[in-house]
């Protein structure tokens, strides 16, 4: 859920021509003697309008300058404009396309591989597990506590080590752990692992996965205890069901055998995983389902069933920043009631289980969700909204400000490149009208999310001005046939007539048009497909 604005890079050129990044050279041809129709200085008189012309106009001969030539148009797919205007030269050997390909694909890697080998990635989890019951004994309010730390590094392009170290304690007794792992890449569809263990419980192993298709992957694993010399074998098969749904099969031999049977869906909305396993000494079976409000915010229901546990959970959590998550769960089971609170940030989590009794009290039971969370509704109503408000609304204006100058200037440019599209847009609109074809009867580009709550955020001029209209530009880019296309993965700023309102900030699209005397209406991000009429977006 990163709140990062992120997307394609080097993508502006193919929006200014209204191609896709697939496009071939003919295309691309066509779409420039269109383009420069529309702008070419000799059909204006006014000498304003003139200017304009002349200033699109040149930026349409350099994309098309660039996008037709096939060495500068590898360059800028893969380094933008940056590396056009650096003078990247590739060596007088590289005279083919193949070459000049392959060689881009070699710096692109070196330059990967330099950062991995720059780069640690840490993680880690602090538990705290606290005890009311244990505080009314006597035994103070912690419980115990457990450290688990990982390092990972990409040592080589096929070579990945992994160290972990974990210390646990519970009240008199403790624990600790290390481990160390290496991974080789022996193909694109072929990785083997080798670990070792010391500690509490030393094993030496290995486990081989090998991808049987692009929707199955087959794992075997060994592992071998260095103090009594017992072994576990493992075998797992992973099966690709659906775009958005995935099943697994886990058969382990060994001291403690078992099968296990288990499954996974995920989608935009929401997530849900389950599985049931059966062991040589016990049974199991548990299921989870996470469902997304919006960007920020998340619901959870879970619960686990079998020999050794009996309980049902339900909770949520929130993204707080950038990086940071917290959640809170309520567990009600055999072994009690208790809640628990989690911190993530970035690979890091901070888990605190609170035991409130160890007894299935139906009135306590009630009273530990219903006050906990009556008091969360309270602070988040009166403390937590107004202050999380507050900073959005200080962040939203610190950006504006920020961006003013640019965006004024952007819009004074949108503005003059829109009246040259003028004429020709009426024109292909009457046409469509005649005929009960496309017409855009209205168009939104920019921070859409924010503006239906500028009210709340009390900056209703201010966001206004993050949203630009973009009804006549999409109503020019309307084929003769009634069609629309907006391609994929191509930002919709660098489309003509359309600017950036607000950088830095997520955009979206929102279109209402008439297609055979019927209202349609659709919403897109701004780099998603668009691709209109369809029956879908019918009102």
């Amino acid at each position: 859920m990163d709140e990062e604005v992120t997307g394609p890079p080097s993508r502006e050129l193919y929006a200014l021509l209204h191609v896709s990044p697939e496009a071939t050279e003919e295309e691309i041809r066509r779409a420039y003697r269109q383009w420069a129709q529309v702008y070419h200085p000799d059909k204006y008189q006014d000498l304003q309008m003139k200017e304009v012309a002349t200033q699109n106009f040149q930026r349409i001969c350099q994309a098309y300058e660039i996008l037709s030539d096939e060495t500068k148009r590898q360059i800028y797919d893969i380094y933008g404009m940056e590396g056009l205007n650096s003078g990247l030269e590739l060596g007088p050997r590289l005279s083919k396309a193949e070459e000049i390909k392959e060689e881009l694909e070699r710096l692109r890697r070196k330059k990967e591989q330099e950062k991995h080998l720059m780069h640690f990635r840490p993680s880690g989890t602090i538990l705290t597990n606290l005890s009311f019951p244990h505080l009314l004994d006597g035994h103070g309010f912690v419980r115990g506590m457990a450290m688990t730390t990982e390092y990972q590094s990409q040592i080589s392009k096929n070579n990945t080590l992994a160290l972990n170290g974990n210390l646990a304690v519970a009240e008199n007794s403790g624990g600790r752990a290390g481990s160390i792992l290496l991974k080789h890449d022996i193909s694109p569809v072929a990785s083997a692992e080798f670990m070792v263990t010391f500690g509490l419980h030393s094993l030496a192993g290995m486990q081989t996965t090998h991808h049987l298709s692009n929707h199955a992957t087959a794992t075997m694993g060994l592992a071998i205890s260095l103090q009594d010399g017992s072994f576990n074998l493992t075998n797992a098969w992973t099966r690709q069901l659906s775009d958005t749904a995935n099943g697994n099969i886990q058969l382990v031999l060994g001291r403690e055998s078992s099968i296990g049977v288990g499954w996974r869906k995920e989608d935009k909305k929401m997530s849900s995983s389950g599985e049931i396993k059966f062991g040589t000494s016990y049974f199991g079976a548990s299921a989870n389902c996470a469902w997304r409000f919006s960007s920020k915010s998340h619901g959870c229901i879970g619960g686990k069933v079998g020999s050794t546990a009996l309980e049902f959970e339900v909770g949520g959590g929130r993204k707080i920043s950038k990086f940071s998550t917290v959640r809170a769960l309520y567990t009600i089971g055999i072994k009690g009631i208790s809640w628990k609170v989690e911190l993530h940030r970035s690979g890091q989590k901070l888990i605190i289980p609170i035991l409130m009794s160890r007894h299935l009290n139906p009135l306590f039971a009630a009273g530990a969700f219903v006050v906990p969370t009556s008091v969360y509704l309270v602070l988040k109503k009166y403390f937590l909204k107004p202050y999380f408000l507050k900073r959005e609304k200080q962040k939203a204006l610190d950006n504006m400000e920020k961006t003013s100058a640019e965006v004024q200037e952007a819009r004074k440019a949108v503005e003059r490149a829109q009246k040259l599209l003028e004429n020709v847009a009426n024109r292909k609109k009457n046409k469509q009208l005649e005929v009960g074809g496309l017409v855009v009867t209205g168009a939104k580009y920019g921070n859409l999310k924010n503006t239906g709550r500028s009210e709340e955020l009390g900056l209703d001029s201010e966001l206004a001005s993050q949203v630009i209209d973009v009804t006549l530009p999409l109503n020019f880019l309307v084929s003769d046939a009634g069609q629309l296309k907006l391609h994929e993965g191509v930002r919709k700023s660098g489309i003509m007539g359309f600017c950036d309102p607000c950088p830095g900030v997520p955009k979206q699209l929102h279109v209402q048009y008439t297609y055979g005397g019927r209202n349609f209406e659709v919403t897109v991000d701004d780099c998603e497909e668009l691709s209109i009429p369809r029956e879908a977006h019918r009102i």
